[in-house]
């Protein structure tokens, strides 16, 4: 699952018996070289797709770690990109990492659930982080994405379809799931990392509950599972057009 660049198990057990916070400061400087870290696969494909439903002019990469979010965006925004997240260590990297080329972008350090930004983009990504959040606190994260998007822009994210029941990869997400709770519980502070607990169904309801208008997008890239379902989806939430005035 690692490369030979990534972290060793100590430094995953020290990281795993921290905060969320402390231990992305501590896996930064490895990220890019973990199973954590979006596949490029995934960003050509969204990258793709979201050319074909522009233009936007100003972008946020929400839970931006390392950058590789910014880096989708930088290719399809044309005015300027912000990244941010709550690691210092991850946004320390995607500092040195940004490319020459593209709009400006810039980094900043906050809480995707206290969002500091004025209704000001176009387009809101994220990849790979909802783990991070509890079923419970995706109505407010959906509002804060909400609250800073322009009338009729969208919030984008890759979604991955499930595991069948019975199968190894199922097997693996429960397995996961039940030692992080099993650590939760006897350890603090928590690390919240659930792979399980963000589901379409709840996920276009919160959604829809926040007034985005919900669009699936299969991501032909990666084929369909024998009962025809996509693979991988892009879930693409839009907010209403604003009002035309009268002429």
């Amino acid at each position: 699952m690692f490369s030979p660049e990534g972290p060793s198990l100590r430094e995953l057990a020290v990281q795993a018996l921290s905060s969320v916070e402390r231990g992305y400061d501590l896996l930064a400087p490895k990220f890019d070289h973990t199973p954590f870290r979006t596949p490029d696969a995934v960003l050509d494909a969204v990258g793709s797709l979201l050319r074909r439903t522009g233009p936007y002019d100003a972008g946020l990469d929400l839970c931006c770690g390392t950058g590789a979010g910014a880096g989708v965006l930088a290719q399809v925004c044309r005015e300027r990109v912000i990244g941010v997240d709550f690691s210092a260590g991850m946004l320390d990297v995607a500092r040195k990492q940004a490319g020459p080329t593209g709009p400006p972008v810039s980094w900043v350090r906050a809480d995707a659930r206290a969002l500091p930004f004025a209704p000001s983009f176009d387009l809101v990504v994220s990849f790979g982080a909802f783990g991070h959040f509890l079923p419970g606190e995706l109505p407010w994260l959906f509002a804060q994405v909400r609250s800073v998007l322009r009338p009729g822009g969208a919030f984008a994210f890759p979604l991955v379809a499930p595991p069948r029941p019975g199968s190894p990869g199922y097997w693996t997400l429960l397995g996961f799931d039940t030692v992080m709770r099993v650590r939760n519980a006897l350890w603090r502070p928590p690390f919240v990392m659930y792979y399980r607990a963000f589901r379409l169904g709840d996920v276009r309801r919160e959604l829809t509950e926040a007034g985005f208008r919900v669009e699936l997008h299969a991501l032909p890239e990666f084929g369909r599972r024998p009962d025809g379902s996509p693979r991988v989806r892009l879930v693409m939430a839009r907010l209403p057009e604003p009002p035309r005035s009268p002429r």
